[in-house]
């Protein structure tokens, strides 16, 4: 094509190939520089599964993951990246049986937080996380505190919004689903349902909230469809029955905050009816350096106040990283 486009000019083919090479160099590199700005979107093979996650900033920056909470996915981290891209290598998984990532009946794989902490561990090995803050909300607590008390090498930080870790912070909303932990039975398990429904779903959104209009209404209409796949109740039944077995490893993980001392920014919505203020302040009895704030809003606290979370998460970081290179 440069040949009969030179042939056709009356220039010689040599000047307009140096041109052309000139000038795909050229958008060779802005092409890498916009692609280090924006946000991936991958998916791993792990286990036999696919597994999806969101990736944005550059290897080499300070690390940090952001694991999900319950019914959402790294959707709720959307925001918040984009927010932090500029300064972190960023990494925000989908669990099994969540978001994009693959979701296999309940008799094809066993949803415990065992194995999605395991998954999730092996995703970050496989991207070269070796050094890293975790950003751990709702089901993010539970998945993250196992790789913490698994690698204290790895973790330099944690960042936790509405995480429990306390036998303190399971309050009322909690009495039924202790109630089908104590039965195991059918009918216990059945009365779990109207959990999953979309008004259940817009209630975890908005309840709590300041003001409920700047609450994107996008959240449950990515959310529920995803929920209401054929089979993924029953996913989501087998993980509030799971859920027993992190309140067990609640004094092992107790034990980690104090022995190891991890750096922790908490970042807490009072309005949360699923995890209550009272279960943020027994944290500072592990952690008495632990720094934290309170905020008015409701479980989802990144859709109402992200902005400050974000520069609050960027303050943390950087005074991590400060710490580092003076050590």
């Amino acid at each position: 094509m440069a040949s009969a486009i030179a042939a056709l000019a009356g220039i010689t083919t040599t000047t307009t190939a140096q041109h052309t090479h000139t000038h795909n160099h050229h958008a060779t590199e802005s092409t890498t520089q916009d692609q280090s700005s924006k946000v991936r979107y991958a998916t791993e093979s792990i286990d036999g599964l696919d597994i999806f996650y969101r990736e944005a900033g550059t290897p080499g920056q300070p690390q940090l993951v952001l694991l999900h909470g319950f019914p959402t996915s790294s959707h709720m981290f959307r925001d918040l990246i984009k927010d932090l891209q500029d300064e972190f290598h960023i990494i925000a998984p989908d669990y099994p049986g969540y978001g994009m990532s693959s979701a296999p009946s309940t008799d094809q794989y066993d949803y415990t937080f065992d194995n999605i902490s395991r998954v999730v561990d092996t995703l970050l090995e496989l991207k070269g996380f070796d050094d890293y803050v975790l950003y751990v909300m709702d089901y993010g607590a539970p998945v993250g505190f196992r790789i913490a008390t698994k690698h204290p090498e790895r973790v330099s930080g944690l960042v936790v919004q509405n995480g429990n870790a306390y036998e303190a912070g399971l309050e009322e909303f909690w009495n039924p689903i202790k109630q089908y932990w104590e039965s195991g039975s059918k009918e216990d398990r059945d009365a779990l349902r109207g959990l999953l429904t979309i008004d259940a779903t817009k209630w975890q959104y908005l309840h709590g909230v300041r003001n409920e209009s700047v609450i994107s209404p996008d959240n449950w209409l990515v959310v529920q469809p995803l929920l209401d796949r054929e089979g993924n109740n029953d996913i989501q039944l087998d993980l509030f029955y799971d859920y027993r077995t992190n309140v067990e490893l609640y004094p092992s993980w107790q034990r980690y905050f104090r022995e190891h001392q991890p750096q922790m920014l908490i970042t807490w919505a009072t309005g949360d009816h699923i995890f209550p203020e009272s279960g943020a302040h027994p944290y500072m009895d592990d952690l008495p350096n632990a720094e934290m704030h309170l905020f008015d809003t409701g479980h989802f606290a990144l859709e109402e106040d992200g902005d400050i979370i974000a520069e609050l998460i960027r303050d943390f970081m950087n005074r991590l990283d400060s710490v580092t290179i003076n050590d």
